[in-house]
């Protein structure tokens, strides 16, 4: 999931939030975490987003997408936080089964003497 916007968004919050470490244990993360994130050195995660969605309140079509407010109305704040945690488990559905039809097509790939792509 790393986006540019979802970067630059991820800036904005260390900086209201006055720095890494700050924002690190506001979240109760390591600062090195947020760092490797801001430096493209970790992939941001399902779990960073959750934490600023769901700790900080930042909404989280705003930090995703770029649309919206920035912060959550807090009325929304459950109904947003189960279905973010509703697309996740459909995402990681998706991706077993990717992982499933990959093994699949290799054992075909297999059988029938198909070299692999790439």
């Amino acid at each position: 999931m790393a986006d540019e916007g979802i970067l630059k968004r991820i800036k904005i919050i260390v900086k209201d939030h006055g720095g890494q470490l700050a924002l690190a244990n506001a979240i109760g993360v390591d600062q090195g975490f947020i760092s490797k994130v801001i430096n493209k050195k970790q992939e941001v995660s399902y779990y960073l987003i959750s934490k600023l969605c769901y700790q900080l309140k930042y909404s989280p079509d705003w930090l995703i997408l770029g649309t919206g407010e920035k912060k959550l109305n807090m009325a929304e704040s459950p109904k947003l936080i189960t279905e973010i945690q509703m697309m996740r488990t459909e995402l990681d559905i998706l991706h077993a089964r990717m992982r499933a039809f990959e093994m699949e097509i290799k054992e075909l790939r297999g059988q029938n003497n198909i070299p692999q792509a790439g």
